[in-house]
């Protein structure tokens, strides 16, 4: 039956994620603009002048799309899948290296609820919690699809044990 596939492997990465190249894109348009005015041209028509402001944000700029580009070229990636084998939740995020949280594996039967807490500015959030109620650290909605809501009743349709909570 359809319904109790668990959702499809997910992987993102810095060049397929369009906030870096707006970054980028920001970052450029902003270095070129500190590049190409004049900074005793700076002033409103009170006559007000922050000439100071030109270079920062050239500066500015110039930092901004280096970032950009430093992320476009390490190309970190994030996801998730299910493991045909183990039947386990993989999950993966380049964050820094060795670090603790860059990737786990979560049998779903330890998976009692799912919760989507929805932010302000459409910032959504995904916590795990198993049967003791106890949040499985470092799993978030960067590992898998937007909309989370897709995805966790997808998750909880496999097995059927699992609580799909939303804040809507």
């Amino acid at each position: 039956m359809a319904d109790d596939i668990p959702p499809a492997p997910f992987e993102r990465s810095a060049r397929r994620d369009l906030r870096f190249w707006a970054m980028l894109a920001v970052g450029i348009g902003f270095a070129w603009a500190g590049s190409t005015i004049d900074p005793a041209t700076n002033c409103d028509s009170s006559g007000a002048c922050a000439p100071w402001l030109v270079p920062v944000a050239k500066w500015m700029g110039i930092g901004l799309s280096m970032t950009a580009l430093g992320f476009l070229w390490a190309n970190p990636r994030r996801g998730s899948r299910f493991d045909d084998r183990s039947g386990e939740l993989v999950w993966w995020q380049n964050r820094v290296t060795g670090s603790p949280g860059d990737s786990g594996r979560i049998r779903p039967d330890r998976i009692s609820r799912i919760r989507i807490v929805s932010q302000s500015e459409g910032q959504d959030e995904v916590h795990l919690y198993d049967a003791q109620g106890e949040r499985l650290a470092f799993f978030d909605g960067e590992v898998i699809p937007w909309p989370y809501q897709g995805w966790a009743e997808r998750l909880a349709r496999a097995w059927p044990h699992i609580v799909v909570e939303s804040d809507d």
